[in-house]
């Protein structure tokens, strides 16, 4: 069957954001082709089972925080695959003096919590006086919980916060861009405290959940499976293996060139949605790209190494009863947390074993995700030993390094996302999506795919594009 040679849409990227753009279009009528480079899709994540330990390379769950989420894995015919962490998994430990403290979940626990001072605790009480920063300040997440929550909260609850979800750290990160949300709270309601009450009754108006109480939720066979549902959906409409060459902007559309397996193809679309991460622009052959590039390459991808150990039968430990454990930057410690899997979701390890993934990297210490394997391999079992008293070595290990991870959503992340509308103003009919842009979750990628589509929708609406369209250029080489 020979590849086709024009489409309404082509979408560039074989991630969650690409593949979930991709569906969307497909439940409104559209016909999207995606093109991926890499021989496998779904970008960071990716599941494997071995020896019966099921090891995510990359994410290792999904916040059910938008109803879009739902609205996807009902399309696919995916709940009953999905499973819910267990209710061990809300308790959730921070280090503190090399003791795992539980993290307060609510204002009782946080009273009597051990994990701050008195003095923490009763400076808390000034926060619903203190004035907000004026509504175009571009403010780092350090500096806001500081002038709000006071130093030792920024220390040993945001800190460690913040290296969970972006591996950064706090001092660089926006928190206009970053956190918007809080941002917005501070801004409508002059204080946390009371945006966190009066903000109830509008996100139930949404259909939204806080983050905080939020399900999390993964698949039987883990988050795999929802990128093997969406490759299935979308069938051959999915090229891996394809390598751009050229992207030519013509009066109706544009025509891309690529390379399959040694074979020269080219395609042509009315509209064009480019979701690679940020800092491939610069090597990605996108017209009129030099400011785009530029901009995009301002956004800092920390390395993160992935380490997952599996033990076959229980070891000696701490108590294992809950999410896991966060390392704040003042305890001066190699990593940056570790996931108890085998805690949070069943089958995730042999009958009587244990799953355990470590994060190590990140914006704090980056020289530590590069590692050799066995230095890396090495290091976290010396601090495993230390702070949760394992002292069997894994019988199953597993290391993924990536050497550009997350996006970190920092100081200016304003002014590169407006680079990003103009160029999207300049050439219409081009998009450009991804976990730079809207949020970094797999939540946040796949509301702002269902968002995306709408647009693209909108934007071919005036007069569907019928595939018989043919696209002129400026030239034909």
């Amino acid at each position: 069957m020979k590849p086709p040679t024009h489409s309404e849409i082509a979408i560039i990227g074989g991630g969650i954001t690409g593949l979930a753009t991709a569906y969307f279009l497909r439940r409104q009528g559209r016909d999207p082709i995606v093109l991926e480079k890499s021989l496998r899709l779904g970008g960071a994540i990716g599941t494997e089972r071995v020896e019966g330990f099921l090891i995510e390379q990359g994410p290792n769950s999904i916040l059910e925080t938008t109803p879009v989420l739902q609205e996807l894995i009902q399309g696919l015919g995916l709940p009953d695959q999905v499973v819910y962490a267990g209710e061990r998994a809300k308790k959730r430990y921070i280090v503190r003096g090399g003791k795992l403290r539980p993290l307060p979940m609510s204002p009782p626990a946080f009273i009597a919590s051990r994990l701050f001072s008195v003095h923490a605790k009763l400076r808390l009480l000034k926060e619903p006086f203190i004035p907000p920063a004026p509504p175009d300040a571009d403010e780092s997440l350090a500096d806001f919980v500081r002038r709000r929550l006071g130093e030792e909260f920024l220390d040993y609850a945001i800190n460690p916060f913040v290296a969970g979800v972006y591996a950064g750290r706090p001092e660089y990160l926006s928190v206009r861009s970053a956190f918007p949300k809080l941002h917005q709270l501070e801004q409508r309601y002059g204080s946390l405290i009371r945006g966190a009450i009066l903000g109830a009754k509008e996100r139930r108006r949404r259909a939204e959940t806080e983050k905080t109480r939020a399900r999390l939720l993964s698949f039987r066979e883990g988050l795999g499976t929802l990128i093997d549902a969406l490759a299935a959906h979308l069938g051959s409409a999915v090229t891996t293996g394809a390598e751009v060459q050229a992207v030519e902007a013509g009066e109706s559309g544009y025509r891309i060139r690529y390379v399959v397996g040694g074979e020269q193809r080219q395609l042509t679309c009315a509209a064009l949605v480019v979701t690679i991460p940020a800092h491939a622009y610069e090597k990605f052959p996108l017209p009129g790209k030099k400011r785009l590039a530029e901009a995009l390459s301002r956004i800092d991808h920390p390395p993160v190494a992935v380490v997952f150990f599996g033990y076959r039968r229980a070891p000696e430990s701490v108590p294992l009863d809950g999410f896991g454990m966060l390392l704040p930057e003042k305890e001066n410690r190699r990593i940056l947390g570790t996931l108890w899997n085998s805690t949070i979701f069943p089958q995730r390890a042999p009958a009587g074993g244990v799953a355990l993934t470590t994060f190590v990297g990140g914006t704090r210490q980056p020289e530590y995700a590069l590692l050799p394997e066995d230095r890396l391999i090495q290091m976290v079992q010396e601090e495993l030993q230390d702070l949760m008293k394992i002292h069997a070595p894994p019988d199953v290990v597993r290391v993924v390094q990536w050497e550009k991870a997350i996006p970190q959503y920092e100081i200016g992340h304003q002014r590169i996302l407006a680079e990003v509308e103009a160029h999207e103003a300049e050439h219409p009919g081009l998009y450009i999506a991804g976990n730079f842009r809207g949020g970094i979750s797999v939540a946040d990628c796949i509301r702002n795919a269902k968002e995306l589509s709408q647009k693209v929708e909108k934007f071919l609406q005036p007069s569907r594009v019928s595939n018989a369209t043919v696209l002129t250029y400026p030239r034909d080489a």
